[in-house]
């Protein structure tokens, strides 16, 4: 019998031409419309990949009217055959993704056989989420500033990664490692919760309830917990990294789904009001375990005008609570509220210094522009190019620190409005004049061209100028 190994497959494999991969991510601070571009980018995808972040983001996608929130599941879902993949830079809670995927399926959408989860996920645990909302509650006692986080245990579990204490989704193939390694980390929790924080003056929230008592973590619960999870998520449990890299060598287009925004990166936004991932570009690597090399085009997505949630600076905010204010008018035309926690977003205008600094850390080779048909009947708008500081000096380029960028006075540029309406447009000569000298003015000033433009929640209202999965040379 020969037993050489046979190279034939894998020689036929090389011979196909690799895909080309796209990565998306926000520029500014999350809720940029990532969902529906990279809904609608998956018609020329083959598998969808999230890289980062966990259930505290948020992507609407509206296909045909009809609206579906997702939180963990990639965007790409509602395409059929599309494979999803989440990376192991995300951190998952099951119990989260288990609520997620019934109510796709419960809508006719297929979801296991086409979900491929990481086996280096981190956990999200009950612990988690509790030491959240536990840690607010003494900032804010200790007079402090909230983070402004969603309370659902990201942070925390991002800790746990770092400190090389983290349970992973492997873990649950092994119920005697997974009950050691909970017993370890539940005892540091405990006491930091009690000693420190005094998680018995909080009041536990509903859903954690049978998993706390009298401020302390309970074990048995938590476990079980866990194992019942594990039952459910095993058949997707995957080395996602060596199916990525496979699926890429066979010709498969590969879309990489960024969560939140540039500004909420850890290492580049505005510390310490951030996420606790790197939310920017080169971590598509890193979060799914490809190589930088096999990401081809970033393409940055972008409001046409700003908003943010949660605390932090915000040079560009307005009044957004008073009728008849522009703030005002972006936020009731934007409806601008948070997928995730249903929290009002802050609004302002377009900060160019923003977003130049966001196509600096990224690398972006294309924008994307949504939301522009909200600014429609604005007689006029203005665009941030840079700020004076507190010693008068000015710059173009937005700092680093929450700090720094809280002094920052806004310098101002004003454009004339527009009063048609630009909803539904899917030709770019069609866009009323004064709207084609607003995009091509954020062109000009962020060094960067606008690829794709988005005139409305729905999947089909979207403007294409240049083509992302287009192979080059």
């Amino acid at each position: 019998m020969n037993t050489q190994p046979s190279f034939a497959s894998s020689a036929a494999a090389t011979t196909a031409r690799p895909g080309r991969n796209v990565v998306v991510v926000g520029t500014q601070w999350g809720d940029e419309g990532k969902g529906k571009l990279v809904d609608w980018l998956t018609e020329s995808a083959q598998g969808v990949v999230r890289f980062h972040g966990g259930h505290n983001a948020g992507h609407t996608l509206v296909v045909n009217g009809v609206k579906t929130a997702l939180h963990l599941v990639p965007s790409g879902i509602l395409r059929p055959g599309v494979i999803c993949y989440i990376g192991n830079g995300v951190v998952v809670s099951v119990a989260k993704l288990m609520e997620e995927v019934a109510g796709l399926e419960a809508a006719g959408v297929p979801v296991r056989e086409r979900l491929r989860v990481s086996e280096a996920c981190p956990l999200i645990l009950p612990q988690h989420a509790y030491l959240d909302i536990v840690r607010e509650h003494h900032r804010e006692r200790g007079g402090s500033e909230k983070i402004g986080t969603t309370g659902r245990g990201i942070g925390p579990a991002y800790e746990d990664k770092v400190a090389r204490r983290a349970l992973r989704v492997q873990d649950l193939r092994h119920p005697e490692r997974l009950a050691a390694k909970l017993k370890e980390q539940l005892e540091l929790y405990n006491h930091v919760l009690v000693q420190y924080l005094r998680s018995p003056e909080v009041q536990t929230p509903e859903a954690l309830q049978p998993f706390v008592k009298d401020g302390r973590l309970l074990l048995e619960p938590i476990l079980q917990e866990a194992l019942r999870q594990a039952q459910w998520l095993t058949p997707m449990m995957a080395d996602v990294s060596a199916e990525l890299n496979a699926a890429h060598q066979r010709g498969d287009n590969l879309l990489f789904e960024g969560a939140q925004g540039t500004l909420l990166d850890i290492d580049h936004g505005t510390y310490p009001f951030v996420t606790s991932s790197n939310c920017v570009a080169g971590n598509a690597a890193a979060g799914a375990g490809v190589g930088p090399s096999l990401l081809h085009y970033v393409l940055g997505i972008t409001k046409a005008y700003c908003t943010r949630v949660g605390s932090g600076p915000f040079p560009t905010e307005l009044d957004w609570q008073t009728p008849g204010t522009p703030g005002y008018h972006m936020s009731t035309v934007g409806a601008e509220k948070g997928v995730t926690t249903g929290r009002a977003r802050r609004c302002g205008w377009f900060d160019a210094a923003l977003l130049k600094r966001s196509a600096q850390v990224n690398g972006l080779s294309g924008l994307c522009i949504t939301k522009l048909d909200v600014l429609d009947g604005l007689q006029t708008l203005q665009i941030c190019v840079g700020y004076e500081l507190e010693d008068g000096r000015r710059i173009d380029l937005l700092p680093l620190g929450a700090d720094e960028i809280a002094a920052c006075r806004p310098i101002y540029e004003s454009l004339p409005g527009w009063s048609e309406s630009t909803v539904g447009v899917t030709d770019y000569d069609k866009l009323p004049e004064n709207a084609r000298r607003y995009l091509e003015r954020i062109e000009a000033l962020c060094g960067v061209p606008i690829a794709v433009i988005s005139t409305s929640p729905d999947r089909d209202h979207t403007i294409l100028r240049h083509r992302p999965f287009e192979h080059r040379g």
